[in-house]
């Protein structure tokens, strides 16, 4: 295979849908931030294609720079008039670069503790949460900060302990969750490997709001990471390892849906039947259970909440997670949630549907950038009047809350489920769990 290492490589079909248009262009915020050619889809997939043709190399530091340098949040989707599928062919220029360019011995062990120890265990990821709350509180950003002006090391911790939320939940939950009133069906809950370790409230309020619309909700123990962040990466060979698992923990449930309340996690299982497309064993069964992942708020919006949410006078601004507009089309549905809580007022938001900048890991792996993407995004919040902005993933969640932090806005981050729950105990339904 010329110019890359593997079959993993970004398909010469896909690559050959984008005609070159330019349309991604105004859609791309790393494009305008940075005003470069090929920090935008447009110039990326050109370069995936002179490698195919020998004339870049994959493991060059150009190459590396501009396909990591992408946020990988998938607006040019939304834009192409081609079709191109943008992630896939990311994630599979990425793989390339893990397979062919040598990692220092700091960076191997780093991926390795971030991405088999620490994501696919749930037990020991809360109490890295746990300890990560704790530290903040004790002022050990502040340390660290002053450090690093001789360490820099020191500061990129710092800037990691900015994004830890101010709490973390990580208790189990129920391992099931009684219908209530007239029963409509029976679903899983995928809880996912942040959203378990930090924000387990989450996935008990997204088991509540189910449960009171009727349906009766599983909470399947044996389940493991989805594998979004592995394959973002380019650890493509984890990522089906932690499909696979995943698949045959799940697909023997009698429900009518998996129900998942963090787009990088929706969009990733989603796409399992692509991850695993030239595995004969497990293609087709994966993806049979892709066909079954269904967002939470696209699952109530299809079947219609049976139970009426109560009022909340509050004001509150939607911002789209990148993986939920862009990577699974989801745009109305969540709006749809938030219409029928009564006396909630949703102000628009400028730029709802671009990226935050957290984007996975990219906060963490590119801060610099991330960090003008967090100031425009607080920018557009604190112009709207909003009490509370309402968004869908965990990521978000931590990223945007950081951002207003530092900007001293006094403004809350909600996850939408939460914000829904909420409506329902207003209701005077006080649910179970």
């Amino acid at each position: 295979m010329t110019g890359f290492p593997n079959a993993d490589a970004p398909s010469p079909d896909l690559l050959q849908r984008c005609v070159h248009c330019g349309f991604c262009l105004p859609t791309c915020p790393t494009y305008a931030v940075l005003g470069v050619e090929m920090d935008s889809p447009r110039g990326r997939i050109r370069l995936m294609e002179t490698v195919w043709q020998g004339r870049v190399d994959v493991k060059s530091d150009p190459f590396e720079r501009h396909m990591y340098g992408c946020l990988d949040c998938r607006a040019c989707e939304t834009a192409c008039p081609s079709g191109v599928e943008f992630g896939k062919l990311m994630e599979g220029a990425r793989s390339q670069i893990e397979a062919a360019r040598p990692r220092s011995a700091t960076e191997r062990l780093v991926r390795m503790i971030a991405f088999r120890f620490l994501l696919p265990r749930p037990a020991v990821l809360g109490s890295f949460a746990h300890f990560s709350v704790l530290s903040k509180r004790l002022g050990a950003a502040a340390v660290l900060r002053t450090i690093g002006s001789r360490i820099g090391v020191a500061r990129r911790l710092a800037r990691l302990l900015d994004l830890v939320p101010d709490r973390a939940s990580s208790r189990a939950l129920p391992a099931t969750y009684a219908a209530r009133g007239a029963r409509r069906g029976s679903v899983a809950i995928f809880t996912g490997c942040v959203m378990r370790a930090a924000f387990a409230d989450t996935n008990a309020a997204t088991a509540r709001v189910l449960a009171r619309n009727g349906y009766e909700v599983i909470v399947p123990e044996s389940q493991t990471c989805c594998g979004a962040l592995h394959a973002h990466a380019g650890e493509r060979v984890e990522a089906r390892v932690l499909a696979r698992r995943n698949i045959a923990s799940l697909e023997g449930l009698e429900v009518d849906a998996f129900i998942v309340n963090a787009a990088g996690c929706g969009a990733a299982l989603k796409e399992y039947g692509w991850l695993l497309k030239d595995d004969p064993a497990w293609s087709q069964r994966a993806t049979r259970f892709a066909s079954r992942v269904k967002d939470a708020s696209e699952f109530l919006a299809g079947a219609g909440l049976s139970a009426a949410p109560g009022p909340l006078r509050v004001r509150v601004a939607y911002d789209d997670p990148c993986h939920l507009l862009h990577g699974q089309r989801i745009k109305d549905q969540p709006r749809a949630m938030l219409a029928a809580i009564p006396e909630l007022s949703v102000l628009p938001l400028s730029e709802a549907d671009w990226c935050c900048g957290s984007a996975g890991t990219y906060n963490v792996t590119q801060p610099e950038l991330s960090a003008k993407l967090l100031e425009r995004k607080v920018g557009h919040i604190t112009s709207t009047g909003a009490q509370i902005v309402v968004t869908a993933n965990p990521g978000c969640q931590m990223q945007i809350a950081a951002g207003l932090r530092a900007a001293r806005a006094p403004i809350t981050v909600v996850h939408l489920m939460d914000l829904l729950d909420r409506a329902y105990r207003e209701s005077g339904d006080t649910g179970a769990g």
